[in-house]
C-alpha cells in the first residue's frame, strides 16, 4: 500500500512530466552563472540606494529615506523574480 505522500509524487509527475528530468551540467552551469550574474546585481543595486538612503537620513529627510527604503525592497524583489523566471527557462530547456 502506497502512502499519501507517495500518491501526491506520483501525481505531480504525471502532471509535469519534465520536473523530474535531472538537470544536464551545462544547465547547472547557466544556473550558477545566473545566480552570480544576480547577486552582482541585487548588490549593485542596493549599494547605490543604500548611498542614496544615508544621504537622505543625514539631512533629515525621512519621508525620502522611506522611499529609498521601499526602493530597495521592490528592486530587490524584482531582480529576484527576474532571476527566477530565467532560471525556469534554462530548467524547461530554452
Amino acid at each position: 500500500m502506497k502512502s499519501a505522500y507517495e500518491l501526491a509524487m506520483e501525481r505531480l509527475a504525471k502532471s509535469d512530466p519534465d520536473a523530474s528530468k535531472p538537470l544536464s551540467a551545462e544547465q547547472k552551469g547557466r544556473l550558477a552563472d545566473l545566480d552570480k550574474v544576480y547577486q552582482g546585481k541585487i548588490a549593485e543595486r542596493e549599494i547605490f540606494l543604500r548611498q542614496k538612503l544615508d544621504a537622505a537620513l543625514a539631512e533629515g529627510n525621512a519621508e525620502e529615506s522611506e522611499q529609498i527604503r521601499q526602493q530597495i525592497a521592490s528592486e530587490k524583489a524584482r531582480l529576484e523574480e527576474e532571476r527566477e523566471s530565467e532560471k525556469d527557462a534554462v530548467r524547461r530547456g530554452k
